[in-house]
């Protein structure tokens, strides 16, 4: 079953949404999601580019993946593939790849990673404290990767934290000891989101039944996690530096997709249009009390023959030492999370 998600425009958020809005897209009785329109004209290019770079990536030489590894951070810096579990095996999941960015950018351009006195504070949790690793630039495919992806984050975090504002509002009149502009302050401040972008490699035809391989259902850990539309690829004769035309199989990725657990507990397939974002609520925002609920979701790859999925999703989240409930702060919290997830 398809459900049409709550969609609002940039400019109403900027504006201010009604609480009935948010309560539509985040409530008891929702999805858990809202889509944003009316973005800003370089979003179409940059989207565009960046998830055909993903393919180009997937696609390195061995010894230049080798170079975008780093398992000292739990794989959540750069490439990886097959060090996480699938939830209903416990097997290696070799059916994606990933390449992670820390976001702290968005703060200081300057800044690879959270600054130096925060990394010293948390020596054990390079998870979040090691700087991005980058392709180098005479890679076919990746000469603007770095930069191309590094504007489209800040651009994705820049409207994130509008939502954020919004939710600040709503959460701030169901709970009077709310912190004023958290969400919102958080968004823009933080130095530990993440941006991870994801490969889903052409499937075999022998594991084509098998749904639950492509991505066990799971909610994020961030506050909030914006994504985009994904890129569908016929890797047959896939050129890296062709971005024009590499999408036109996405009519026929009927089943692929995301796939939400919605509030009654059924599953249904939320379609993100190409000229918009979406915006779904994590376990960190979920610890707040009178916020919103985190959203169980999966994905499920394409069917069709050499076909890939490449997407982008950006997890906002706190930084290293922020409280997200009684009794963990944002570092203790995601340790126990990815412990769970990831391979030792």
């Amino acid at each position: 079953m398809e459900t049409k998600p709550v969609t609002v425009s940039l400019e109403e958020l900027e504006q201010g949404l009604l609480f009935s809005t948010l309560e539509s897209a985040f409530g008891d009785d929702s999805l858990g999601i809202i889509v944003v329109s009316g973005l800003p004209a370089s979003f179409h290019n940059l989207r565009r580019k960046v998830l055909h770079s993903v393919s180009a990536l997937a696609s390195l030489p061995a010894e230049e993946i080798a170079k975008l590894e780093v398992p000292e951070a739990m794989w959540l810096i750069g490439w990886s593939r097959g060090k996480e579990r699938l939830s209903e095996s416990g097997e290696p999941d070799y059916n994606k790849g990933s390449y992670y960015v820390n976001c702290a950018f968005h703060k200081d351009a300057k800044l690879e990673g959270p600054p130096a006195e925060m990394a010293r504070r948390f020596p054990n949790l390079q998870t979040y404290t090691h700087a991005n690793v980058w392709p180098a630039k005479h890679l076919p495919g990746l000469e603007s990767f770095e930069a191309d992806c590094k504007q489209l984050c800040n651009l994705i975090i820049d409207v994130a934290a509008q939502v954020a504002r919004n939710c600040d509002a709503y959460i701030s009149a169901k709970n009077s000891s709310y912190e004023p502009n958290f969400l919102q302050k958080m968004v823009q401040n933080s130095t530990c989101t993440k941006a991870r972008l994801l490969h889903y490699y052409p499937i075999d035809n022998k594991i084509v039944a098998l749904q639950d391989l492509w991505c066990g259902e799971h909610t994020d850990h961030s506050c909030l996690t914006g994504l985009t539309s994904a890129l569908y690829i016929d890797e047959t004769n896939f050129s890296e530096n062709d971005t024009q035309g590499v999408n036109k199989v996405q009519a026929t990725q009927e089943n692929s997709g995301l796939y939400i657990r919605d509030r009654r507990g059924e599953s249904v397939k939320v379609s993100i249009p190409e000229d918009c974002l979406a915006f779904q609520s994590g376990a960190a925002l979920e610890a707040i009390p009178g916020s919103f609920r985190a959203v169980p979701h999966y994905v499920r790859g394409s069917t069709a023959p050499h076909v890939a999925r490449n997407t982008l999703a950006v997890f906002c989240q706190p930084d290293l030492d922020e409280k997200v409930n009684k009794s963990e702060n944002f570092a203790q919290f995601s340790e126990r999370i990815l412990k769970q997830n990831h391979e030792k």
